[in-house]
């Protein structure tokens, strides 16, 4: 368990330093970060996919789909689902709307949860129970002082659990599914780069780039890798609750990007903020019990 936990915060503070990092990429529009950032992951992935043995999990799930072919296209919804969030981590960014994705990741957990007592029939521990009241107060404030969501807002809090559960069903639940996901996308990442107003020609014109841009490869790997071993070691419910952390990181990111909090808003950020702290706390006290003899 304790594992899980830190490596659902390691994922979190990845991503965070990600969602900063396309602010660097100019004059990269979302779109080309997206397809740069497709083009480059999958590489990397499959590289610790070959070292760390996980490349069987690739074959077996292509192995079900030439015997299923009814597999594929639920493989290429699944795929289209993780394409679009990926798509506007990237892009939301730089048109203004960091804000709103934050909000998403904000109600995520607690669709999440929903999705697990629903779905999966799971039982929250009264920690968790105390971080999802002070979660909701948080949220219900947002949505008296905003009036209603975003596309944006519902997109992330709506899509990723469909998005877990469509995983799970189709017994792609691992890196070896999440490779694939990934993989499908890379014909449209190709046309996003290439239909680019630079395309690939982009590092004659800025230099620079050729460094920052194979790194945005690395980090969006390692991100995604690590976010994923914790979904498999931690309980649903768990896991949802535990994404409360990466929200708080990405509203910082967007604070360091000009956006602001209003007065009103601060009644939606701190009880969230308790409700991270319930669940470092009860991560602390999973930590403790683990280590005594």
């Amino acid at each position: 368990m304790s594992k899980g936990i830190a490596l659902s915060v390691s994922a979190s503070v990845l991503f965070a330093v990600m969602y900063y990092y396309t602010s660097l990429l100019t004059p990269l529009s979302g779109v080309e970060i997206f397809g740069w950032r497709m083009l480059l992951t999958v590489p990397c992935m499959t590289v610790f996919m070959v070292v760390s043995g996980e490349w069987k999990r690739v074959l077996e799930i292509v192995r079900r789909a030439k015997a299923d072919p009814k597999l594929i296209g639920a493989l290429i919804a699944s795929s289209a689902l993780l394409g679009v969030q990926l798509w506007l981590f990237m892009w939301a960014p730089l048109n203004g709307y960091s804000l709103d994705v934050s909000l998403g990741y904000f109600l995520l957990p607690l669709t999440m949860v929903l999705t697990g007592r629903i779905a999966y029939g799971e039982r929250l521990s009264y920690l968790q129970k105390v971080a999802v009241v002070f979660a909701c107060l948080g949220v219900v404030n947002e949505v008296y002082q905003v009036g209603g969501f975003s596309w944006a807002t519902l997109l992330v809090c709506i899509g990723y659990p469909t998005y877990f559960v469509l995983r799970k069903r189709l017994a792609a639940d691992n890196l070896g599914g999440l490779w694939l996901d990934m993989a499908l996308t890379l014909p449209v990442a190709f046309w996003f780069v290439q239909s680019g107003a630079q395309g690939f020609l982009v590092f004659d014109q800025h230099p620079w780039l050729s460094l920052l841009i194979p790194l945005l490869g690395v980090i969006s790997a390692s991100a995604l890798v690590v976010y994923i071993i914790a979904s498999r070691l931690l309980p649903f419910s768990l896991f949802g609750l535990l994404s409360y952390v990466e929200p708080v990181l990405l509203l910082g990111v967007a604070l360091l990007l000009g956006e602001s909090i209003k007065a009103g808003e601060w009644l939606t950020y701190i009880p969230i903020w308790m409700a991270v702290l319930v669940l470092v706390f009860e991560g602390f006290k999973h930590l403790v019990r683990q280590r005594r003899p």
